[in-house]
C-alpha cells in the first residue's frame, strides 16, 4: 500500500517533511507539532497512519485534479462540523449549520484542493479533533489548525501519484 510518510522538520515543529516514492516534500503541520494524543483544538496534528478517504476541489478555481480517489466539487453549501456535542461532530453538514463547522469553499484557498483523512472518522470520539485534512497551505508554509498542508502545486502532484488506497503516516 503506498504510505506518505510526514516526519517533523528539524527545528521546526509546525513544519513537516513528507517522503512519498523517493522525493521529500515540504508541509505546514499542526501549530503545536504533533501529538499522539489529539484533542480537539489543541492544534495538533495527529501521530497516526491515516487513510486517504476522498478529494474535494473548487471547481471554479481550477480544474479537475487528477487523482484516483473519490472527488467531487465543494459546494457553496459544504462545510464540516467541528461541534464535539453535536451529533454531527466530524461529518459534512449543510450550510447554515447552527452548530460549529467550518466552511468548505473559503475564500482564502486553503481548501482549493482537499483530501479528507480518515481521522475520528469511525468510531468518532467527542473532543477527539475534528477537519483533519490534506490540504492547500500557506504561503511559507505558515502552521496549521492540526492539518497536513501543501503548497498547491505540490498536492496536485502528490494526488496524481497516489493510488485509491493510499495512507498518510504521521510520525
Amino acid at each position: 500500500m503506498a504510505t506518505v510518510v510526514v516526519r517533523p522538520r528539524p527545528g521546526r515543529p509546525s513544519q513537516g517533511l513528507a517522503a512519498f516514492a523517493g522525493t521529500v516534500l515540504p508541509c505546514a503541520l499542526g501549530r503545536s507539532g504533533i501529538r499522539s494524543l489529539k484533542r480537539e483544538g489543541d492544534g495538533a496534528t495527529p501521530r497516526a497512519t491515516l487513510p486517504l478517504v476522498s478529494a474535494l476541489w473548487r471547481a471554479d478555481r481550477l480544474g479537475r485534479p487528477r487523482t484516483a480517489l473519490a472527488l467531487r466539487a465543494i459546494r457553496s453549501a459544504d462545510g464540516w462540523c467541528d461541534a464535539p456535542d453535536d451529533g454531527r461532530y466530524n461529518r459534512p453538514v449543510p450550510l447554515p449549520c447552527p452548530v460549529s463547522h467550518e466552511e468548505l469553499a473559503r475564500d482564502d484557498g486553503l481548501y482549493d484542493v482537499l483530501v479528507v483523512l480518515d481521522f475520528n472518522l469511525r468510531p468518532r470520539r467527542a473532543f477527539g479533533g475534528s477537519a483533519i485534512f490534506l490540504h492547500c497551505a500557506r504561503p511559507g508554509l505558515v502552521a496549521t489548525a492540526g492539518c497536513v498542508a501543501f503548497p498547491r502545486p505540490v498536492l496536485l502532484r502528490l494526488l496524481a501519484r497516489l493510488p485509491a488506497r493510499a495512507r498518510l503516516r504521521v510520525v
